[in-house]
This record gives C-alpha cells, sequence and structure tokens, in this order.
C-alpha cells in the first residue's frame, strides 16, 4: 500500500471530519461494545452460572469478546480518518445482516433486537459508502488513480 492509501491528515489544516464518519464509527463501536457485552456475559454466566454445556458457554463468551475487536479496531480507524478501516467495517455490517434475519425469524423477544440489528447495519452501510465518507477517508475509486511518477 502506498503512502498515499495511508495518509494521515494534518488536523490544523485539514477538513473537520464529516458527520456521517463519525456517525459510522459510533454505530461500528456501538456494535462492537454489545458484542464485548454478549462475551462478558457468556462468559460470567459459563463460569459462575449453571449453563446447559458449560465449555461451549465459555468458548462462545470468548469468541464474541475476539469477534469484538473488529468493529472496536474499525471504529477507531475511522475516527482517526484511516482509509483502511472501512472495510472492516463493512464487512461487519453484511456479517450482522444475517444475524439480523435470524433474530426477525424467532418467535420471541428477539425479533426487537433484530429490528434494532438490521437497522444498525444498513444505516451504517449507507454511511460507510457515502461520498462524503469516502472522501474524507482519502479513498479513491476506480479509474481515479493518479500517476506516481
Amino acid at each position: 500500500m502506498s503512502a498515499e492509501q495511508n495518509r494521515v491528515p494534518d488536523t490544523s489544516d485539514a477538513e473537520p471530519r464529516p458527520g456521517r464518519l463519525t456517525a459510522a464509527a459510533a454505530l461500528a463501536a456501538l456494535e462492537g461494545l454489545a458484542l464485548a457485552a454478549g462475551g462478558v456475559w457468556m462468559l460470567v454466566r459459563g463460569v459462575t452460572g449453571d449453563p446447559d454445556d458449560r465449555q461451549q458457554a465459555v468458548t462462545g463468551g470468548i469468541t464474541l469478546l475476539v469477534l469484538a475487536l473488529l468493529p472496536l479496531l474499525a471504529a477507531r480507524g475511522l475516527l482517526l480518518r484511516r482509509g483502511w478501516s472501512r472495510g472492516p467495517a463493512i464487512i461487519t455490517q453484511i456479517m450482522a445482516l444475517p444475524v439480523a434475519y435470524s433474530l426477525l425469524q424467532a418467535d420471541s423477544i428477539a425479533i426487537p433486537a433484530g429490528i434494532a440489528l438490521a437497522t444498525v447495519a444498513v444505516t451504517a452501510l449507507v454511511l460507510l459508502v457515502n461520498p462524503a465518507t469516502t472522501r474524507a477517508l482519502g479513498i479513491r475509486g476506480p479509474g481515479n488513480v493518479q500517476d506516481e511518477k
């Protein structure tokens, strides 16, 4: 990757961060925090409670904690206007959509959670592909490559 793709804008005379970029970072961080909270809850419940399968509860909790790193790192990168951070943020939203669909298929209290997750994922995707966000991250589309000679 070139230095142009990894540019760090000088905060003194750089354009202010677009609100869309901040909102996308906030939604990614919210998802990461929700995953981390779910992981901690599963771990605590697996260690101190009486789960059906203690090993499965602990493994699930650790998995959720590790998965929480992706949206949290992406959110930090978005706030710092790093071009690489859009990819992990988009991947997180795409992974959230089947989970939301599964929650919507349940006949329980999970339906509102599915609606909330789908809303957050679609909103974040729209914010992440917005031209203002792309410009703020220094991402150039195909055909917009400048000659570096």
